[in-house]
């Protein structure tokens, strides 16, 4: 089989800019089986296989593309399940422009083999063809609670339940999903996908209660004297909302960003027969620089808005993904760098109606290693706005941490674990992804989960770690 030498990716189709930004439906189409495989064949199948050690769920990438590059796309699934258990979203969402393609030794005199995008066709292959459930395991007699079904408790209950444990997964909201559901905006995540990988884990065994807060509803200790699961991980995410404390905050049509994308996501605001109301501002000023800050700026330009995203740092800086900025841009989204809100403004009827702004210059790094946005003397300057969406950073919910004795939690609300395994202070109580480390990526919550179910077993089995 000849390799593809060709220094660039096979382009994924998408749709126009101008068409997509008027409506949610997914942005990117996918390759189809001819690219796949030309894609396919530009991997050089390394003896050193660099990629592996960027992904953090260590998907046996050579293997799987080999596979696909033959047109083996079912083969090339199952490789990638051993490891994974999101893969059609994983092959969507995942920043594999600096995890596993970062490492691509093609990228060193032209573009990276396109990994994400072949783990995406390979998952959507194997769901549009294969009829066959996934086989569930036989069972080992022994029960563990996840709470939160978000990528980290998915990951962590798939894992498991492969083993043959009785796994139930708790999940506050009325649908499993956490993040994937709520948060990231059907265009980029369709939720039928989402539906379809957690379809594959009830295969499993795996039970998902949907509707139980997690210290409010049961305790963790409950779950273990009273119920019987002998160990537990916690998923629960990083879902309270960060404000900047500035004046006008409480104004009518401040949102944050969870709560806009939770309108939008869950509960359809942007369908006629949405299940709750949404404001559809004319001009939207949204407050951040991230992935999230990037879905709520396209959801505010879908539903009809003039957009603008204020962030206090340049462009270099942004934490969004590349391509997530790319398409804001493309879809006619304005951006305000080196730009700081302070104050909001109201009308006589507390509705928000401007932003006041300062401009930034960027001074020594801070502890986070970027440079320190320092404001500028009298350079206020006014951002009109009737729908303002604060999309600064999340901490986790306290309640977990309020309603359990004796787990050790940093001052910002983290959850304190392992760093290898998960443990947390408590004898047989895990954690892992955003309720531990803040809001991270898809992937670094899953490869936590899947090092907590690791744990957790040989826990179980009385292997000492």
């Amino acid at each position: 089989m000849a390799a593809n030498m060709s220094l660039i990716k096979n382009e994924m189709p998408a749709q126009k800019a101008e068409i997509r930004n008027k409506n949610f439906k997914e942005v990117t189409l996918g390759y189809v089986k001819e690219q796949a495989i030309d894609e396919a064949k530009r991997c050089l199948n390394c003896k050193n296989r660099l990629c592996v050690t960027g992904c953090p769920v260590q998907i046996d990438i050579p293997a799987f593309i080999k596979e696909a590059a033959e047109g083996n796309f079912e083969a090339a699934y199952q490789i990638i399940v051993k490891a994974s258990s999101l893969p059609a979203v994983c092959g969507r969402v995942c920043p594999q422009e600096s995890q596993c393609e970062s490492k691509c030794v093609r990228g060193i005199k032209g573009e990276a083999v396109a990994i994400g995008r072949l783990e995406r066709f390979v998952a959507d292959y194997h769901n549009a063809n294969s009829v066959d459930k996934a086989a569930r395991p036989l069972t080992n007699g022994h029960k563990v609670a996840v709470i939160g079904s978000g990528p980290s408790g998915l990951a962590c209950a798939g894992d498991l339940a492969k083993k043959g444990y009785q796994v139930t997964v708790f999940e506050a909201l009325h649908l499993a999903g956490g993040v994937l559901v709520y948060g990231i905006p059907e265009f980029r995540l369709p939720k039928a996908i989402v539906q379809k990988e957690i379809d594959t884990l009830k295969d499993l065994g795996v039970e998902i209660q949907t509707n139980i807060v997690i210290g409010k509803t049961i305790s963790i200790d409950e779950l273990m004297n009273e119920y019987g699961y002998e160990a537990v991980f916690i998923g629960s995410g990083a879902g309270l909302p960060n404000f900047m404390n500035i004046e006008g905050e409480n104004l009518k049509g401040v949102y944050s960003a969870n709560e806009f994308l939770t309108r939008i996501n869950l509960m359809k605001a942007y369908m006629d027969n949405g299940m709750t109301p949404i404001q559809k501002g004319q001009k939207v000023a949204v407050i951040g620089g991230g992935n999230v800050a990037m879905d709520a700026a396209r959801c505010a330009k879908r539903l009809g808005a003039e957009v603008s995203i204020i962030y206090r740092r340049t462009e270099k800086e942004l934490p969004a993904r590349l391509e997530e900025v790319e398409h804001a841009k493309e879809e006619g989204i304005q951006f305000l760098f080196l730009t700081n809100p302070i104050k909001i403004n109201g009308n006589e009827d507390g509705w928000v109606n401007s932003v006041i702004c300062q401009k930034m210059t960027l001074g020594e790094p801070d502890a986070s290693g970027r440079q320190k946005p320092i404001p500028i003397e009298n350079s206020e300057f006014l951002v009109e706005a009737d729908c303002v969406i604060m999309s600064i950073g999340t901490s986790p919910n306290p309640l977990i941490k309020d309603t359990t004795d004796g787990l050790a939690t940093h001052k910002w609300g983290g959850i304190i674990t392992e760093e290898a395994t998960g443990l947390t202070s408590r004898k047989g109580v895990y954690a892992g992804g955003d309720a531990v480390t803040g809001a991270a990526t898809v992937i670094l919550a899953m490869g936590a989960g899947k090092n907590a179910a690791a744990a957790m077993d040989l826990y179980i089995s009385g292997i000492e770690v």
